[in-house]
């Protein structure tokens, strides 16, 4: 099954940071879901958009990467825990794999991810490093 462009683009998470917040007790999810797991009993959440701020806190050199990211390699990547608290798995970019470390504030961008070999690019987030070093985000590096 083939997804198209229209299908990803109705996903709110895909093409932004957008994760759910419980009513009750403000825990924050990526990727989202309906109830709250921290709850008992469960409570509803909301649409809550994240603030694509955040640090690694751990992170890899691909150097043999899976074959639809081959022309990519090396590249690095990492686990970013936002300000929010989630963490997710995404890539660093725009910046060399040498100066990548545990505690480097980045910031969320938009980027392609991958090339059907058709013409169909499928985007989505990665995260490079933050200029200002995230004083005005809440992160002191």
């Amino acid at each position: 099954m083939q997804i198209t462009p229209f299908t990803w683009r109705r996903l709110k998470n895909r093409y932004n940071l957008v994760g759910k917040k419980c009513v009750n007790c403000d825990s924050v999810f990526f990727a989202p879901r309906m109830i709250c797991s921290q709850c008992n009993p469960p409570r509803e959440t909301v649409d809550f958009k994240l603030s694509g701020v955040g640090k690694i806190v751990s992170y890899s050199l691909v150097n043999v990467p899976p074959e639809e990211h081959a022309a990519m390699a090396p590249y690095t990547l990492a686990i970013v825990q936002l300000k929010e608290g989630v963490k997710l798995t995404s890539q660093i970019v725009d910046c060399n794999e040498k100066d990548v470390h545990i505690g480097m504030t980045v910031e969320a961008v938009f980027r392609k991810i991958t090339e059907d070999g058709n013409g169909l690019i499928s985007y989505g987030f990665k995260f490079r490093p933050l200029l200002n070093g995230g004083k005005q985000n809440g992160f002191n590096s």
